[in-house]
């Protein structure tokens, strides 16, 4: 773990009520630096989104950290990501997690991400490129889901994905604030709970929000 990295963990993972042990190692394992473009080396640890391009950003380091202490991942568990993004989110998932089914709508970033992601030896994802708010149903139900963008509302089509017992977090509200929600499935009947305020790019797609990239998330 470099001095960059460790500072990150201090300050604003496990200094913010990180608490997860396997979060805070996977945070401290996988290289922010490493998934943003060059123009943004120098901030590749400050807690803050940065700009991926085409309209998108990586997200803040505690709130990679923070959702993905919400989806409580033990290790066995089969996990959907809407919005790949550059990968970062990705990789935590892929250490913590048996299987990671990630969708980007945006063919420049899946591309980008998926031969980064290859390059740095994990196998236990698969690609999609395709409208996240539909989800990927042909590998579904999900013990897991994670929404790396803002939905007007939880789509019914990622609901109807989470496995029995399952769980997803997804930032829900118009695109000046949102909430996160996390939403259950538990004996058939769909439980849900707002968590922390965000501000996250669109999900754009049949049963998102319409048209193209919007606001950075933080």
């Amino acid at each position: 773990m470099n001095e960059g990295i460790r500072r990150m963990i201090e300050r604003d993972i496990a200094g913010r009520g990180i608490r997860d042990p396997r979060v805070i190692a996977a945070m401290g394992k996988v290289d922010r630096a490493l998934f943003v473009p060059p123009e943004w080396k120098e901030s590749a640890y400050d807690d803050h989104p940065l700009s991926i391009g085409a309209g998108q950003t990586i997200s803040q380091p505690y709130m990679v950290a923070f959702m993905t202490e919400a989806l409580g991942l033990s290790g066995d568990e089969r996990v959907l990501e809407i919005g790949t993004g550059s990968g970062y989110q990705t990789a935590i998932l892929a250490e913590l997690a048996r299987e990671v089914y990630t969708v980007e709508r945006i063919e420049s970033l899946a591309t980008a991400a998926e031969d980064r992601l290859v390059a740095l030896g994990y196998a236990n994802i698969r690609f999609h490129l395709g409208d996240g708010s539909l989800g990927w149903r042909e590998y579904a139900p999900y013990d897991r889901i994670i929404v790396t963008a803002a939905a007007p509302a939880a789509p019914p089509s990622l609901i109807g994905q989470i496995a029995e017992g399952g769980r997803m977090v997804i930032p829900v509200g118009p695109p000046d604030g949102q909430a996160l929600e996390i939403i259950e499935r538990r004996e058939g009947r769909i439980l849900r709970r707002n968590s922390i305020g965000c501000i996250f790019v669109p999900l754009v797609g049949k049963e998102g929000f319409p048209g193209g990239p919007g606001q950075l998330d933080r």
